[in-house]
């Protein structure tokens, strides 16, 4: 287990919205490095490679995969070690699992949290 850990992921209908969240752990970062860390949302659908789909970095400069841009938001708790992805609009090509992490460092990876979009 690496040191984030994600949550929030359901069944959802499509047109739906969801709030993932990732707890960095307090072992490896300080609010200060993690609010220093240029860190992403990623995820990986069955039989897909893993995709960066949403990054920010130590100045809150935001960049998305053109697949989410306008209907996903990258953000993160400005007192903790907390990301955050807000999701609307959901499609059923959204479904997969949805797993943060440092965009520029090897971290080992989470498990991941399951969103699964209905048609």
């Amino acid at each position: 287990q690496g040191p984030f850990v994600e949550s929030g992921g359901d069944l959802v209908q499509a047109g739906g919205s969801l709030r993932l969240s990732c707890e960095a752990s307090g072992s490896t970062f300080t609010t200060s490095s993690f609010r220093a860390t240029t860190v992403a949302w990623y995820r990986q659908a069955p039989g897909q490679q893993r995709e960066v789909i949403a990054t920010i970095d130590s100045s809150g400069r935001k960049n998305y995969a053109g697949a989410v841009e306008g209907r996903f938001t990258i953000s993160r708790a400005s007192l903790a070690r907390t990301l955050y992805l807000q999701m609307t609009n959901l499609k059923p090509e959204d479904t997969a699992v949805y797993l943060c992490n440092s965009r520029w460092q090897s971290f080992t990876w989470g498990k991941g949290t399951l969103v699964t979009v209905s048609s």
